[in-house]
């Protein structure tokens, strides 16, 4: 009997649960949709189905090549029109440090009107030629060079006589021309090889002389001359170097070689000169590192890199970018690089920031090589070829 009724609760449980589960079931179906569907985004498009799940193919009407219309240039957008950026063409450098006399008369006309204002005295006593020696002193020109300069005007003024102002601004104007020179060849050796090869050009100087900017500034000079230019960025050691080089090279259509930083710089030029000759061009400019005069390991790695170019042929040109607002500074640099390169030409920075313009006798004195090139200001165009005239022209004035 016990067994009976077990039996019997245990179907009422059984029957009791698949009613549930019914019930339950009934009860979703009867849910309404859930609302926070609507609120998401719609779904993404589906992906291309192949087989029997494809979407029917769309009849569309084949067409030719002609018949497929392109869109018009004006319709595209500018990140899709990309247009090259023009070159700048540098202004020519004939005349150009005329162009620019006014900057470097602002610095130097004072040593010059010094001058004429002594001179014009109406009695030039011992105590006057001191005072002109003086002023030629404290405009860098050099114990040696400023005795020999007093001496010849002593000598002129005494046969000279009458002292107008023409006449004595013609007179100091002679002797300050005759001072700097103007026998030396100031040419730069930038035109290519009877054998193809291009000329190689060596820009060297320590750190703050501005030399990656006047290596850039000469690129243009160069190609307003109507040269072809390749730049080697072989100071691999600052920061940015190559890029700055690059960006001057870019405004006037000169490519530049350049290498890893930190790289060997020997490697760069090597590598600046070998694509130069490559591509046939007039000239490669290679801007070297600022070595720092005072360490010989840097100074031997210079040397090392005219050796690797010379690889391939004579370096012509070897310019020593100086800043003329270090004055006596200067000339030890001068001294230090001429002993491991040999310096062809002189490069006079900052010139119209200072007015001790005398540095242009004296570093020529030092070194027995001529100054070819001067920088009178940070625009593009403002570094000039040095001509002696133009320059002792801007010192006295008109």
């Amino acid at each position: 009997m016990e067994y009976v009724i077990l039996a019997v609760v245990i179907a009422v449980i059984a029957i009791g649960a698949v009613a549930g589960l019914v019930v339950s079931g009934r009860r979703r179906k009867e849910l309404p949709p859930d609302r926070t569907a609507t609120l998401t985004p719609p779904a993404a498009p589906a992906e291309p189905q192949v087989g029997e799940e494809a979407a029917p193919p769309r009849e569309e009407p084949a067409r030719t090549v002609e018949q497929v219309e392109l869109p018009e240039t004006d319709e595209l957008s500018p990140e899709q029109v990309a247009e090259a950026p023009a070159l700048e063409v540098p202004e020519p450098t004939a005349g150009r440090l005329v162009r620019l006399r006014s900057r470097l008369s602002r610095s130097q006309n004072a040593l010059g009107k010094g001058l004429l204002t002594l001179l014009a005295r109406d009695r030039l006593d011992e105590e006057t030629w001191e005072e002109i020696e003086d002023t030629l002193l404290t405009a860098d020109i050099g114990v040696a060079p400023t005795q020999e300069l007093v001496e010849r005007l002593r000598t002129r003024v005494k046969v000279l006589g009458t002292r107008t102002p023409d006449e004595l601004r013609g007179l100091l104007r002679e002797e300050l021309v005759a001072l700097i020179g103007t026998e030396a060849d100031r040419s730069l050796k930038t035109a290519k090889h009877e054998d193809g090869r291009p000329a190689v050009v060596l820009v060297v100087g320590v750190n703050g002389v501005g030399k990656t900017t006047t290596s850039g500034k000469l690129a243009r000079v160069l190609v307003a001359d109507g040269r072809s230019v390749v730049l080697g960025a072989a100071d691999t050691f600052r920061a940015a170097a190559a890029d700055q080089l690059q960006t001057w090279g870019e405004r006037v259509g000169a490519r530049t070689v350049r290498g890893p930083e930190g790289g060997d710089p020997a490697s760069v030029a090597f590598d600046a000169v070998k694509e130069g000759i490559a591509e046939g061009a007039d000239t490669v400019l290679v801007d070297t590192a600022g070595r720092l005069h005072t360490k010989t390991g840097l100074m031997d790695e210079l040397g090392k890199v005219k050796r690797v170019v010379e690889k391939h042929g004579p370096v012509d040109e070897v310019l020593l970018v100086l800043d003329a607002t270090t004055g006596q500074n200067g000339l030890v640099q001068a001294r230090v690089f001429a002993e491991v390169v040999e310096i062809t030409g002189i490069v006079l920075t900052k010139l119209d920031g200072t007015a001790k313009g005398g540095i242009v006798v004296q570093v020529q004195r030092e070194l027995g090589v001529p100054v070819k090139l001067i920088g009178l200001g940070e625009g593009a165009d403002d570094l000039a070829p040095f001509e002696p005239g133009a320059f002792v022209d801007a010192l006295i004035g008109d």
